[in-house]
């Protein structure tokens, strides 16, 4: 059994990082690739990081999801789909953290996170303007199914940079405006999270402490994200998004390719 002894500096650091994630990632997504090497650096093996950390990510995304569904920017009846899709993909996506090769996964995603990169940069984020959501067909119901089963098996799987691509993808396969966008992104993060999290308490693979601890602060992040996500739009959304997938492509490929 892992025992953790962290040194109140550490534990506080932590703290800091859960923070300013959890303000990142009610936003633009991908705070993750801030907590998980944090919690590896402090001593955590990785299947303990990646349990603790969705312990930790379940409060923020459940705090920014709650808010944009507050504001009428998510409405879990209309995506329904997509919330079954992502629960069944992040199910089994856990299932297979400890068993399934991921180098060629991690070959993989500077690619489509460079690409994610370059569509933020020179697309358009937010096509429209309008809150209408988009209209129920068989296209639009198959679009949902196999953004939430891959989502929601990288994020069981992987995990840092899933909000990233969910707020990417939405804008490319649904014509409906940031804040909508941000308020599916984060609520499917928490579906993924949630589902992922109860698998890998299941296993063993949970911090309860250190996970409680930080999903605190990173609620209170997230509270703040979601809150000036909100009140700014676009003009902090996509600065931070732009921000936060180039960041993620760099040190992706310094992981897979240069170390």
């Amino acid at each position: 059994m892992f025992e953790l002894a962290l040194e109140p500096t550490t534990w506080g650091l932590l703290c800091l990082v859960a923070l300013a994630a959890g303000f990142i990632d009610a936003v633009a997504g991908g705070g993750g690739m801030l907590t998980v090497p944090a919690l590896l650096t402090a001593g955590l093996p990785p299947h303990l990081t990646l349990g603790t950390n969705k312990l930790a990510a379940s409060f923020g995304s459940l705090i920014a999801g709650f808010t944009y569904y507050k504001k009428q920017l998510f409405n879990p009846r209309f995506w329904a789909a997509s919330i079954v899709a992502t629960a069944i993909g992040a199910t089994i996506g856990t299932l297979l953290v400890d068993t399934l090769s991921i180098e060629a996964l991690n070959k993989l995603l500077p690619l489509i996170i460079i690409a994610v990169a370059l569509y933020s940069l020179f697309g358009k984020l937010n096509p429209t303007e309008s809150t209408t959501l988009p209209e129920k067909s068989p296209s639009f119901r198959a679009k949902q199914w196999l953004q939430g089963l891959s989502l929601g098996f990288f994020d069981g799987l992987a995990g840092p940079g899933t909000g990233t691509f969910w707020t990417a993808s939405n804008s490319i396969l649904y014509k409906i405006n940031l804040l909508l966008n941000c308020g599916l992104a984060r609520s499917m993060n928490f579906v993924s999270n949630f589902i992922s999290l109860i698998t890998f308490v299941a296993l063993g693979h949970v911090n309860f402490l250190l996970g409680v601890t930080m999903g605190a602060f990173l609620m209170l992040g997230a509270w703040l994200g979601a809150h000036s996500a909100i009140k700014f739009g676009s003009k902090l959304i996509k600065p931070l998004f732009n921000t936060v997938v180039i960041v993620l492509a760099g040190k992706l490929v310094i992981e897979a390719y240069l170390s």
